[in-house]
């Protein structure tokens, strides 16, 4: 097993991986930008070592300052978590060639199934059925002829990464054009691939992924189904599992189109086959494979019973799977939300500034992976993601009650967040049916606006500011003469009671 490992990422997944490296015994060195200086991962990781300035092209993209740290620093593996170089397979070459252990899929595996342009290839030629698509050429006056033969509307898709980025629906052919040039511009910035294709526009699909797992010993399995079709601007923002969709027989092919396409392609780790399942045929399409961890992973876990990252960092180490497809089976229901510092009411733009309070719900069934956390900025550099609250129900109807109790319970002060707007997805009537698709936001929240809130919610907000100002207060204060700094009196512990100058009674609440 390894003894340290390197995590070339930021936020809440670094952080996810950190965690699961402690409880392992694996030491972790975090990585950070300028503007990551005291972010979360930075604070919980064993090292921590400064990468370069804010924007990702100077840091988070810099796989040559990545593996140099890793080389110094004595570590045995790299593990990039979802996004930046997560599914570059020069990387994960780069990393190899250096002697250290990629915790991904190969390079050869990444090559084929994580340009979306190769995987649709692959699977047409197992005879996995794809959505029609143009890929030959990246020319734009071939790019333009193609969609007037397929039909508006279509979708222009970067060839490379995932997260709706590099991504744009087209309905009018005067449109195209432009929406090919910032394509290309948002796919070079966040993956470094400025390559595109164009994919026809299923109307009204449901979006279902497969969790895939392979290992060095030839072993392939499924963990299931997430449904994913509640997205904004092409960007999921609410995942369950089961889907309400699927009965066992879609499920049963769905899932060995998934285990077929891992082993034609020698696939080893974590990875995601993600379909366009059209609701009125019941046809599912391949759309594209992740060939890296899922932001939505945790839902999986809640309801298969593992630890994907854990198998991920043992399944790199050469230990094979430690089940067999057999003895998987779906308990329970869970539904994810992602929390995102952005207003719902404004075309969902990015809330920026630094987060004055963050208190987590807490309760049965409630899990949150957060990557920010109170004094922590939300900056212009990087997704405004802030957390992910997953809720584990009895079944559907219990899912979905805890999670708006969760939501209502989610304390977030200092930025605009995307709260009010989860509790109203959550709570349509088209969402509690199961019926749900990929328009689903479009079609029925393009006018929402946020509720008036609710008297408690402004006590909440009213007693969380007050008891940040008056911390503040207490900082600034003079000490009476004589009296030790709250630091020294603590010993330096920031946890300790002593750095609070407020009078308190042991045993009182």
């Amino acid at each position: 097993m390894f003894s340290k490992i390197l995590i070339a990422n930021r936020g809440e997944i670094a952080v996810r991986i950190i965690r699961v490296c402690q409880e392992m015994g694996i030491r972790t060195v975090a990585v950070y930008s300028d503007a990551d200086a005291d972010a979360l991962h930075t604070m919980l990781a064993d090292e921590s070592v400064p990468i370069g300035p804010p924007p990702p092209g100077q840091s988070y993209l810099r796989g040559d300052r990545i593996i140099e740290t890793a080389l110094r620093l004595g570590c045995d593996a790299i593990h990039p978590g979802y996004g930046f170089l997560s599914e570059n397979a020069d990387f994960a070459e780069a990393v190899q060639r250096a002697g250290l252990t990629w915790i991904g899929p190969g390079p050869a595996a990444m090559r084929t199934m994580g340009s979306k342009t190769s995987a649709r290839a692959a699977m047409t030629a197992a005879g996995v059925p794809v959505v029609p698509g143009y890929q030959e050429s990246q020319a734009d006056a071939d790019l333009l002829a193609a969609a007037h033969r397929m039909g508006f509307p279509v979708l222009v898709k970067a060839t490379a990464g995932g997260g709706g980025k590099g991504m744009r629906i087209v309905h009018d052919p005067a449109d195209l054009p432009a929406a090919l040039g910032s394509a290309r511009r948002e796919a070079a910035n966040a993956f470094g691939d400025d390559r595109i294709y164009l994919e026809k526009l299923v109307p009204n699909a449901r979006h279902i992924e497969f969790q895939v797992l392979g290992d060095h010993h030839g072993n392939a399995v499924h963990l299931f189904e997430r449904e994913c079709s509640v997205q904004r601007r092409h960007q999921k923002i609410v995942e369950e599992t089961p889907s309400p969709l699927l009965d066992d027989d879609l499920r049963r092919r769905m899932g060995e189109a998934a285990v077929a396409a891992v082993r034609a392609v020698g696939y080893v780790n974590a990875g995601t086959l993600e379909f366009l399942v059209d609701p009125a045929t019941r046809q599912f399409y391949f759309l594209e494979m992740n060939t890296r961890l899922q932001v939505e992973h945790p839902i999986t876990e809640q309801v298969v019973g593992v630890d994907l990252v854990k198998l991920q960092i043992r399944i790199a180490a050469g230990e094979p799977i430690p089940f067999r497809q057999e003895d998987l089976s779906q308990r329970r229901h869970a539904i994810e939300c992602r929390i995102y510092a952005e207003d719902p009411a404004n075309g969902f733009l990015p809330s920026i500034g630094k987060v004055l309070r963050a208190v987590e719900p807490v309760g049965p069934g409630v899990r949150v992976d957060a990557g920010i956390t109170t004094g922590d900025e939300v900056t212009v550099h990087y997704d405004p993601m802030i957390a992910k609250l997953i809720a584990l129900g009895e079944d559907r109807d219990d899912a979905i009650r805890k999670m708006d109790w969760a939501l209502r319970h989610y304390v977030i002060l200092g930025v605009t967040t995307n709260i009010p707007f989860l509790r109203a997805v959550i709570n349509h009537e088209a969402f509690r049916r199961g019926e749900a698709t990929t328009q689903f936001v479009d079609r029925y929240f393009a006018d929402w606006r946020p509720p008036q809130a609710d008297p408690p919610d402004l006590v909440l907000a009213a007693a969380a500011l007050s008891e940040l100002l008056e911390s503040a207060t207490l900082r600034a204060a003079p000490l009476a003469v004589g009296a030790a700094a709250p630091s020294a009196a603590a010993g330096g512990d920031p946890y300790s009671p002593w750095r609070s100058l407020v009078g308190f009674r042991v045993g009182q609440g």
